[in-house]
C-alpha cells in the first residue's frame, strides 16, 4: 500500500483524491488546501484522511510515500522541490513549472534521490491517442504533412498562467508524443482581453522535424468546448474528436492524387473533382478507459518497480520549453522562435 498526500483540493484535485483513495493499491493519508471550506469537504466525504493548510507538515510525515501536486502552476517547481528533499515521489500536474530550468533541477534531483517524478500530461495515458500513435509508427497515413488541434471551452478562467500555458500544454505533449520528436521553432499570438497580461486565447504554429507543421488553437474564451485534431498524411487523413466518448477517432482513405505534379486540363467540375481521391471512412473502435486512473496506477507501478514514467520530467520539460518560446514569440509580434 503505498500512503499519497494530495495538495490541492481545487478543480482537480478531487479526482486525483479519488482515484489514489482505493484502498488497494494506495490510500490518501493527508490533503493539503488553502481553503478550509474545501477541507471540511473533504473530510466530510472521506473521514479517515487528514487534512491541513500546511504542506511542510505533510512532507515532514514519515508514513507519506508520494506526494502528488494539484496547485495552480507558478507554486509547481516550489512544491515539487520541497517534496523531493522530503524524499517523496511526485506526481506534479502539468505543466511541471513555469521554466525550462526549473524542470532540468526537479529531474536531476528525483535522480540524485532515486525517486519517481512524474508529470500529469492525462493525454498520453488516453486509449485513442495511443490508438492514432499506434497508426502513425505503422505508417498508415503515410508521411505527415500537418496537424491541426483546436482545444477552446468558455473557462475555466486562469490568473497565474495564460490560455498556452493551461490548454496547449496538451496538444504540444500530444503533438511530440505521436511525432516522436520535439518542436524545433514556434511562431505565437494571443490576447489578454480579460485580465491584463494573462492571454485568454493563443494561436500557435510549431514547427517538427522533417518539415511537419502544427497548428494551435487554445482558448478559454469560447461558446463551445471543441477537442479536435486533424491528422493530414499524404495516404490517409484522421481526425480525432475528444468530446465523442463513442467514435473519437476516423481514417479518411482521401488523398491528392499524382495528377497534382503534372495536372490534366481541367474543364468541367467533374475533372476537378478527379484530381483528389475520395474513399471510405473507417471508425476503429477504442477501449477508453480512464485516463486519469491509467496515469495514476501507472505512477504507483513505477515507484513499485523503480520504472521511468511515460509523462517523465524531460518529456515535460520538453513542453515546457516550447511554451516559453511561445511567449517569446507573442512578445515578438509572432516571429518564429527557435525551441
Amino acid at each position: 500500500m503505498i500512503h499519497v498526500a494530495v495538495v490541492g483540493a481545487g478543480h482537480w484535485g478531487p479526482n486525483l483524491i479519488r482515484t489514489f483513495h482505493n484502498k488497494e493499491t494506495s490510500a490518501v493519508r493527508w490533503v493539503v488546501d488553502q481553503s478550509q471550506g474545501r477541507l471540511d469537504q473533504i473530510q466530510a466525504r472521506f473521514p479517515e484522511v487528514q487534512v491541513t493548510t500546511d504542506a511542510a507538515r505533510v512532507f515532514a510525515d514519515p508514513g507519506v510515500n508520494a506526494v502528488v501536486i494539484a496547485t495552480p502552476t507558478s507554486t509547481h517547481f516550489g512544491l515539487a522541490k520541497a517534496a523531493l528533499e522530503a524524499g517523496k515521489h511526485v506526481l506534479c500536474e502539468k505543466p511541471i513549472a513555469t521554466r525550462g530550468a526549473e524542470g532540468d533541477e526537479l529531474g536531476a534531483l528525483a535522480k540524485q534521490k532515486g525517486l519517481v517524478l512524474a508529470v500529469g500530461h492525462v493525454f498520453l495515458y488516453n486509449g485513442a491517442v495511443r490508438r492514432v500513435k499506434q497508426y502513425l509508427d505503422e505508417g498508415h497515413l503515410g508521411s505527415v504533412h500537418y496537424i491541426s488541434m483546436v482545444r477552446t471551452n468558455l473557462g475555466p478562467i486562469r490568473m497565474d498562467v495564460n490560455a498556452a500555458w493551461d490548454l496547449a500544454s496538451h496538444d504540444i505533449s500530444i503533438a511530440s508524443y505521436w511525432l516522436g520528436s520535439n518542436a524545433v521553432s514556434v511562431s505565437a499570438l494571443g490576447h489578454a482581453w480579460i485580465n491584463k497580461d494573462v492571454e485568454d486565447a493563443v494561436f500557435a504554429t510549431l514547427r517538427y522535424p522533417n518539415d511537419v507543421l502544427v497548428n494551435v488553437h487554445a482558448s478559454w474564451l469560447n461558446p463551445r468546448k471543441n477537442r479536435d485534431v486533424t491528422v493530414v498524411g499524404d495516404r490517409r487523413m484522421l481526425t480525432f474528436d475528444d468530446m465523442n466518448m463513442g467514435e473519437p477517432i476516423r481514417i479518411y482513405d482521401k488523398q491528392v492524387t499524382d495528377d497534382r505534379v503534372k495536372p490534366a486540363f481541367l474543364d468541367t467540375f467533374a475533372s476537378f473533382r478527379a484530381q483528389v481521391r475520395d474513399g471510405d471512412v473507417l471508425i476503429p473502435k477504442v477501449a477508453l478507459g480512464e485516463p486519469l486512473k491509467a496515469e495514476c496506477d501507472h505512477f504507483l507501478d513505477c515507484i513499485k518497480n523503480q520504472k521511468e514514467p511515460i509523462t517523465s520530467a524531460k518529456q515535460a520539460t520538453d513542453v515546457v520549453r516550447v511554451l516559453e518560446a511561445m511567449e517569446r514569440s507573442a512578445k515578438n509580434a509572432g516571429r518564429e522562435e527557435k525551441v
